[in-house]
């Protein structure tokens, strides 16, 4: 059985979108300062840029994951040891903010200096991804 896909572009083009609005979601949340959610759609991002990458280049359907190096890692990406770590760190804020025995450790972890500066690391990753298409 044949499991490429017929349809890759309109598939990865919903990716991109529902990453860019996330993204949006992202910026207005740190402009809010609620900088623990800011960071949880901070990971979506990515988690959606890779898995639009992942149906580019393999015309399947994205692996179910939200561990972001693992999709990096499946999308053949030349990762630096620097990238690599953020996207481990980013894949927490995924679990942190969502379970209630990591949430309060997580939002007294977030800072508005945490944050920006977490949110400018999801940005230069973005951008690098999205120029891998």
């Amino acid at each position: 059985m044949d499991n490429k896909l017929e349809n890759t572009e309109d598939i990865v083009q919903h990716w991109l979108d529902s990453a860019e609005l996330d993204y949006k979601t992202m910026e207005h949340l740190i402009d809010s300062k609620d900088y623990s959610w800011a960071l949880f759609i901070g990971h979506l991002v990515i988690e959606k840029t890779l898995k639009a990458i992942y149906v580019h280049r393999h015309k399947q359907h994205a692996i179910f994951t939200h561990d972001l190096l693992r999709l990096a890692t499946k999308n053949e990406l030349d990762l630096t040891e620097e990238v690599k770590e953020w996207l481990d760190e980013i894949t927490t804020f995924n679990i942190n903010a969502r379970y209630s025995n990591y949430k309060q450790n997580f939002y007294k972890l977030c800072t508005k200096e945490f944050a920006k500066t977490w949110a400018g690391r999801i940005k230069t990753i973005r951008t690098w991804l999205i120029n891998q298409l």
